[in-house]
């Protein structure tokens, strides 16, 4: 089984998620450079967080127009899984290959601070390792990470079950005073239709280790390799 993370110019999380992969999960993993045209081999693919190609224009809006991205998206299309950390999500949405959209936080201020978040679903690659309603405490650092669907658009991604993650009080209560950017219906974090393709503000790969506070973004990605496992995933060919 093989990861690669996505390296596009401001990237700064890449180095956090290729050791939370290779040094606490035990999968093999790579680099991806941002030029790069194929994704051959690989089961799992992350855009992790930074600030790519500066968040000049918006956040992720030049990134999604690397030339990786065509092979991210034939990738998520073959049925591979990608998830969008932070800029990652933002890139995926920008990209198409998520719905909505991240905009200023309602503040106005950058936030970084670790936030209770809500599991949704059990039932996505993604959360295979959580508890329906378990509350992870992940940390975020962002200053465009309020998520946004106009109402229609929101209605449907409710009904076909595709938040997968809220902001909630540590009790696990999604009110208005824990959401931290105020991002519609308390979203952190969504699929694509299809439910291989998640994006998410919080930071997993920041919460692996007891040194950084906890391990509750371990499961995360240990959903991951064990929804690959049971698919028995030996490389997509993108």
């Amino acid at each position: 089984m093989r990861f690669g993370v996505i390296v596009f110019p401001g990237s700064n999380c890449d180095g956090d998620c290729y050791w939370a992969l290779r040094d606490v999960i035990g999968v093999d993993v790579e680099y991806v450079w941002h030029q790069e045209r194929s994704l051959e081999g690989l089961d799992g693919v992350v855009l992790p967080g930074g600030f790519s190609y500066g968040d000049y224009l918006r956040a992720g809006a030049i990134a999604r127009f690397a030339p990786v991205m065509q092979a991210v998206e034939a990738f998520a299309q073959a049925g591979g899984l990608v998830i969008g950390i932070c800029n990652g999500f933002q890139i995926l949405c920008e990209a198409g290959l998520l719905p909505g959209a991240l905009v200023r936080n309602a503040s106005l201020r950058f936030r970084c601070e670790t936030v209770p978040v809500r599991v949704e679903r059990t039932d996505t690659p993604f959360t295979l390792a959580c508890r329906k309603h378990e509350v992870l405490n992940l940390p975020i650092a962002h200053g465009e990470g309020r998520y946004f669907a106009p109402s229609e658009l929101l209605e449907t991604l409710e009904a076909k079950g595709q938040v997968v993650l809220r902001y909630c009080t540590p009790a696990g209560e999604v009110t208005a005073a824990a959401n931290p950017n105020g991002s519609v219906n308390n979203i952190a974090a969504v699929t694509n239709e299809r439910g291989n393709v998640l994006g998410m503000m919080p930071h997993p790969e920041r919460r692996v280790e007891e040194i950084l506070g906890g391990v509750d973004g371990r499961k995360i990605f240990e959903s991951m390799v064990a929804a690959l496992s049971a698919a028995g995933r030996g490389g997509v060919k993108a």
